[in-house]
C-alpha cells in the first residue's frame, strides 16, 4: 500500500488558528491507528495514543503530546465528512485495482444509536468491491429515503469504468442508471413495487410461454443454516423483449431483464418457501451464470461489510452523535477494515486482527505500510 496518510495532508482544517495545539494530520493519524486497534470512542483514542506515545513520536511531530478526547471529539464533529470521504475514496483508488467486469455493490446501513432528541440516526450508503472485499467509498445521509440522492453523489467519488453496479430496489431509479452509464459502468438494479409498471411488465415477459425458448438459465444449489436453497436465474434480452416494457425509454441502455427464483427447503421440517426477484440490466445478452453470481455478490455486502462493522467494531452500539462525528467515525472504521483486509496473510477474523494491531507495533506498521 502507498502511505495512507499522504492522502489526508490536504484536507481542510475546520478549526480556527487560535490555540491550535495539534496538527490535523496528527489527530487523524492517531485516530486511524486507535480504531485499527479496536478503539470505539474518543476516550479510547486518547488512551491508546498515550499508551503508544513513544511509538507515535517516531512517526509524528506531536508538539503538545497526544490530543485529549475532547479534542478528538471536537475535530471530528467539525470535519467536513464529504471531504473526508472524498480523500478516503482517493486513497482506495490508489491502492485497490478494481478490474473490468468487477461487481461493485451499493447499499445502505443505519447506525441505530446515533440518533438523539434533535438528530436522526446516521444512514450511510457504501460502495463495496465484492472481489476485493473492501469499501471503496461512502456518503452519509440522515434517513434511508435519501439513498436516492446519495447514490449519484457516491458514484461521483468512484472510478466505475467497466464495472457492474448493483443496488437494491431503493436504487432502481432512472437517474441512477443514467449516472452509471455516463461514468462508463453497467447496472443491475432490483425492481419491486416502487416501479409499478416496469415490475408488472417484466413479470409478464417472463410469464409468457413464448419467451421460454429465448431464456438462458442457470441453476445453483447451496446447503447451510439448516436448509437447502436452490436458485434459478433466467435472463432475457434483445430488442423484441425490451420493446414490451412500456417505460423502456426511461432507462438508459436497458438491454436485458433478469429473474431469480430462490426455493428454500428446511432440512428438519421439509417446509418449502419460494421467493422471486426481478432485475433490469444494461448488459447485452449477459450469461445467466454471471447474473446469478452478481445477484449473490450483492447480498454479500451484508455479511462482508455491514455485519463485520457491527460485530467487530460495534458500530450499532456507538453513541457518538454530535454533528459530523458519526459520519467521520464511519469513515475511520472503513479505513481500519480495509487495512485489515489488505493483509492477505492473516488467518484470523477481523476482530482478532484488530486486537493484534493493538498488541503488536510491528503488525500495526505492516498494516499501515509505514
Amino acid at each position: 500500500m502507498q502511505p495512507l496518510f499522504n492522502h489526508f495532508l490536504t484536507i481542510t482544517d475546520p478549526r480556527s488558528e487560535v490555540n491550535k495545539a495539534h496538527t490535523l494530520i496528527d489527530i487523524i493519524t492517531v485516530a486511524v491507528c486507535a480504531v485499527l486497534a479496536g478503539a470505539e470512542s474518543f476516550v479510547d483514542m486518547e488512551d491508546f495514543g498515550n499508551t503508544k506515545h513513544a511509538w507515535f513520536k517516531t512517526l509524528l511531530e506531536l508538539p503538545n503530546g497526544i490530543p485529549s478526547h475532547d479534542t478528538f471529539g471536537r475535530v471530528f464533529s467539525l470535519l467536513d465528512p464529504n471531504e473526508f470521504q472524498a480523500h478516503f475514496s482517493e486513497w482506495m483508488q490508489s491502492v485497490v485495482k478494481v478490474t473490468k467486469g468487477s461487481v461493485i455493490t451499493i447499499d445502505g446501513k443505519t447506525s441505530r444509536r446515533t440518533s438523539g432528541k434533535l438528530t436522526k440516526a446516521l444512514h450511510l450508503v457504501s460502495a463495496f468491491a465484492t472481489a476485493n472485499g473492501v469499501a471503496l467509498g461512502q456518503v452519509a445521509t440522515n434517513q434511508k429515503s435519501n439513498e436516492i440522492t446519495a447514490i449519484p453523489e457516491l458514484l461521483k467519488l468512484l472510478d466505475i469504468s467497466g464495472c457492474l453496479i448493483t443496488t437494491d430496489a431503493m436504487g432502481c431509479q432512472s437517474d441512477i442508471a443514467a449516472e452509471v452509464v455516463a461514468r462508463g459502468g453497467d447496472y443491475l438494479l432490483a425492481v419491486k413495487g416502487n416501479q409499478g409498471l416496469l415490475y408488472r411488465d417484466i413479470k409478464a415477459v417472463f410469464a409468457d410461454a413464448n419467451t421460454a425458448s429465448l431464456r438462458e438459465t442457470n441453476t445453483s444449489e447451496n446447503k447451510g443454516h439448516g436448509r437447502i436453497e436452490q436458485r434459478v436465474c433466467e435472463v432475457l434480452g434483445g430488442e423484441d423483449v425490451i420493446a414490451r416494457l412500456r417505460h423502456k425509454n426511461n432507462w438508459m441502455e436497458l438491454n436485458s431483464v433478469v429473474k431469480v427464483t430462490a426455493r428454500r427447503t428446511a432440512k428438519t421440517t421439509g417446509v418449502v418457501t419460494e421467493q422471486t426477484r426481478y432485475y433490469i440490466c444494461s448488459l447485452k445478452n449477459p450469461s445467466a451464470e454471471r447474473m446469478q453470481a452478481a445477484v449473490r455478490a450483492h447480498w454479500g455486502i451484508e455479511n462482508s461489510l455491514h455485519w463485520v462493522i457491527d460485530m467487530a467494531m460495534r458500530e450499532d452500539e456507538s453513541r457518538i452523535r454530535t454533528d459530523h462525528a458519526p459520519a467521520n467515525m464511519a469513515v475511520l472504521r472503513h479505513i481500519a477494515l480495509n487495512l485489515v483486509r489488505g493483509d492477505k496473510t492473516r488467518k484470523v477474523g477481523v476482530k482478532a486482527s484488530l486486537k493484534k494491531a493493538g498488541w503488536s507495533t510491528d503488525y500495526m506498521e505492516r498494516l499501515l505500510g509505514v
